[in-house]
Parts: C-alpha cells; sequence; structure tokens
C-alpha cells in the first residue's frame, strides 16, 4: 500500500519532477539582467540601532531637552506597550558629538571613528521605514518579506534564483556574533535563514565558533574516508529509490546535501584556517579578529567566503536594543563593529572584490527621540522607532559617497525620499541582476516573492 500511487500522489510527484528539472537548471540561471554584484554580504544589527547616535544628526534636539514631544510630530500615531503608559515623552539629545565625514559630507557620529574611514564608499540611507514596531515581526519582516513566520529569507531567494559558484561550499551561509552590550538582547530564531516553502536545500548554514564549525559535519571516530564513501553512496541509492516511488522533491535535496556535507569535510577547515591571513590583515579587522565567534573574526570569514563563491553571507550581531542606559551599551557595541565593518569594506576594496560584492549593514528598525523611562543629564533610553531608521550599503552596483533621504527635526519622520524595507529588498535583488517582479514561487496556489507585491528600486543609490 506504501508504493501505491493514487491520482494525487501521481500528480504530486510529476509536479515534483518537474520541480526537480527546473531547481537543477536554477542551479546555474543567469540573471534577469546584467549584474553588477556577484554576492552580498548582510550585517545585520539585531535590536534596532539608533540613528540618532550614529547616522542622523539632530543637534537642534538640545533645546528642547527634556520636554514632551510635541502632538504635532507624534500625530497619534502607535508607540508600544513598553512607554505608552509613562505620564511623558521626554525630548532626549544624543549626547554624542557628529562631524561630516569624508568628500562627500557625510555626518557620523564620533563613536564610529572607523566608518569615517568609509564615508566615501557607502550609500547612507537615512529614511528606511518598517511595518513593524516589534523586534520579533520587524526582524522577521526585514529578511523575508513578511511580518508572519513562515517564508523564504533574502539568502534563500537569492540562493534559488542564482545558486552558487562553489559546489564545495553552501550558497548561504550564517553567522551569529553575541552582545557586548551589558543589558539584555534579542533572541535569535533560526527560521531568519529558513528556505520557508522553497525546498530546504536553499536554507541558510550556520556556521560556528571553534573546531566544529558546522554541527554533525565531522565523521564519527574511527571511519575512514572510504567508508564514510561506501555508506554516502548506498544511502544516495536508497533515497533514490524512494524519491522515484514518491516523487518527493525533497528527497532530492535530501541526496545533494549529503553530498554537500561530504564535500564541506575538506572546504569548511580550509576555509576557517586563517594562519595564511597576513598581520596587516589582523591588524585592519582588529585584535577581536583572532578570537573566534566574534563579529570581527567573521568579518574576515565573510571576505573569505565571498571570495570562493559563497553567494549570500548573513552575519547577526546581537545585542543593539538600548531601552535604557543607551549611552554605556550602544558605545560598547560600537566598538565590537565598527572597526570590523569598515575594514570589510576597506579590505573587499583593496583587494578588487568590492565591486562584486554588495555589503549591507542595518538593524531591523530605528530608536525614539523620545526618552523610556527616566532621562538625566548622562543617562538615556530609546524605545523602538519603525518611522525612520538608518542603513548603508556598499559596492556592488552602489553609489559611493551618497546619502538619500531626510528625517524632521525630531527624527521621527520622513519629510524626503522615504525608502520602504521593501525598496531595500528590491534594490538588493536589483544589484544581483534579480528584476524582484519576476523571481516567484508558485505555493498553494498562489506565485509569492520576496518583496510580496510591494518594493521599488531605489535608483537614487545605485552607481
Amino acid at each position: 500500500m506504501q508504493d501505491f500511487l493514487s491520482r494525487r500522489h501521481f500528480l504530486s510527484g510529476f509536479g515534483a519532477t518537474a520541480f526537480s528539472a527546473m531547481a537543477s537548471e536554477n542551479h546555474s540561471a543567469a540573471p534577469h539582467f546584467p549584474a553588477k554584484a556577484k554576492s552580498v554580504i548582510y550585517l545585520h544589527m539585531s535590536g534596532g540601532p539608533s540613528q540618532l547616535d550614529l547616522f542622523d544628526p539632530k543637534p537642534g534636539l538640545k533645546k528642547y531637552q527634556g520636554q514632551d514631544l510635541p502632538g504635532s510630530i507624534r500625530m497619534g500615531q502607535r508607540i508600544t506597550g513598553m512607554t505608552s503608559g509613562q505620564s511623558t515623552l521626554p525630548v532626549a539629545s544624543s549626547l554624542f558629538n557628529f562631524a561630516k565625514r569624508g568628500k562627500s559630507g557625510m555626518d557620523m557620529s564620533d563613536i564610529i571613528p572607523w566608518h569615517h574611514k568609509i564615508a566615501d564608499d557607502i550609500c547612507l540611507i537615512r529614511s528606511v521605514n518598517t511595518d513593524a514596531i516589534n523586534h520579533d515581526p520587524a526582524i522577521t519582516f526585514i529578511q523575508t518579506g513578511f511580518q508572519q513566520p513562515g517564508r523564504p529569507c533574502i539568502g534563500s531567494w537569492v540562493s534559488y534564483g542564482l545558486g552558487s559558484e562553489n559546489k564545495n561550499l553552501p550558497g548561504f551561509v550564517v553567522m551569529i556574533s553575541q552582545k557586548s552590550a551589558i543589558n539584555t538582547d534579542q533572541p535569535l530564531f533560526s527560521r531568519l535563514w529558513s528556505a520557508g516553502f522553497l525546498p530546504s536545500s536553499y536554507q541558510g548554514v550556520k556556521f560556528r565558533a571553534g573546531s566544529d564549525p558546522v554541527l554533525y559535519l565531522n565523521d564519527p571516530e574511527g571511519m575512514s574516508k572510504d567508508t564514510r564513501r561506501r555508506i554516502l553512496d548506498l544511502s544516495s541509492k536508497m533515497n533514490q529509490l524512494r524519491g522515484d516511488t514518491n516523487g518527493d522533491p525533497e528527497v532530492e535535496t535530501r541526496i545533494s546535501q549529503y553530498e554537500m556535507a561530504f564535500k564541506m569535510q575538506s572546504s569548511v577547515p580550509d576555509l576557517m584556517d586563517l594562519s595564511k591571513e597576513t598581520e596587516a590583515t589582523f591588524d585592519l579587522y582588529g585584535e577581536d579578529s583572532r578570537k573566534p565567534g566574534s563579529f570581527a573574526q567573521q568579518c574576515l570569514l565573510a571576505r573569505r567566503l565571498v571570495e570562493k563563491g559563497v553567494r549570500f553571507v548573513q552575519l547577526y550581531n546581537r545585542g543593539w536594543d538600548q531601552h535604557n542606559d543607551l549611552p554605556r551599551d550602544i558605545q560598547l557595541q560600537a566598538k565590537a563593529t565598527d572597526q570590523a565593518s569598515a575594514a570589510l569594506v576597506l579590505d573587499l576594496k583593496q583587494r578588487g572584490l568590492l565591486k562584486d560584492t554588495l555589503v549591507v549593514w542595518g538593524g531591523e528598525f530605528g530608536r525614539t527621540v523620545y526618552c523610556q523611562g527616566r532621562l538625566t543629564d548622562t543617562n538615556y533610553g530609546r524605545d523602538h522607532h519603525p518611522r525612520c531608521f538608518s542603513m548603508w550599503m556598499a559596492g556592488g552596483g552602489v553609489k559611493p559617497g551618497t546619502m538619500i533621504g531626510e528625517t524632521d527635526d525630531y527624527s521621527y519622520n520622513i519629510v524626503k525620499d522615504p525608502v520602504h524595507v521593501h525598496d531595500i529588498q528590491a534594490t538588493l535583488m536589483h544589484c544581483l541582476g534579480i528584476d524582484h517582479t519576476k523571481l516567484t514561487y508558485k505555493f498553494q496556489g498562489r506565485h509569492f516573492r520576496l518583496t510580496d507585491v510591494h518594493g521599488s528600486v531605489v535608483k537614487q543609490a545605485l552607481a
């Protein structure tokens, strides 16, 4: 009875076979138009970095310090439950100094001095906005294009659309670095690098610090490579028989992933071996680049991954959720990430890789101009703010030394050139040669895409 093919089973098997052929062709699919970028390194600052203290200076706020946010600015817009019960929403100006950096005159805070070195290499967008006001839906939205879990993430869409240039490494790699701040930070869930309803071969592969960077990759003690090869060959034959019987495309995925794991047994140790990196490279990324699991070392590894043809590298840095003690904690986060973020751009540039690699930096939303909790002369916190925040891009077809968008005097509303999260996603895909409206996947009777039914390419950001 297990092998009996009902009409529905037959049709599903036929569809699976058709998809398997399509997916095979898609592995080396050409982009919709000439691409500027071959790969992406996405630096996600999880928790929501404060644009007011990093990239969006508002010196005029000092005269409003401690005053309640005007109703004409808030306009009754929704705020979180964490501050909705406060009797006032007092304005908190930044404690940090800003100055214009580079030939472009890009305003940047003094707590990110290494960013000053790349002011003329990045495109800074100050008018990014999102639909979500809380962490989980916001990070899900910016990574998958939808606030509810279950859809493929950006890296999976890119892998599905373009495949990989290295048959010995996954097309989509994920690394997570822990917080440097003192206060509690937000958790991250593996569904953020899930393939959703796409075949699971397109999901991100998480690399960890230490001697075992990919779980279950190494053979058990005492097993030889020849034995491992024979086991894989037999498993492949058994899986193929099962796949021929039930037509499940995930069987093909399982076979290919077993093969990928076998190849990674030699490719991953070589990738993780930094002994051939020069002292100058370690100096560029900072002393932390010698520490496994640090954001600095992961930035260095990200460069090595794109050198080897990995299509999408996703780095998550936790700890950017400063509801209180912001002046202390944001400086700790900046110290841990500023040099490495800038070094990645500089390193790619000096190696001639920046023109082919798109680097993206940003969080899931920004922070409020008003203080959460008690405001003092030396301390304040900021709540979530989805209506305007800052992100930057570099390389891969992006126009360097460019600033896009303006916010009002309170960095509360956008007054010029709004850029929605779907627009960021559309622009990222465009740099890779993908028309975001055409890369679709049919699931449950509907053609889905990363940007849902929204999004426009930010043409001002393109070189």
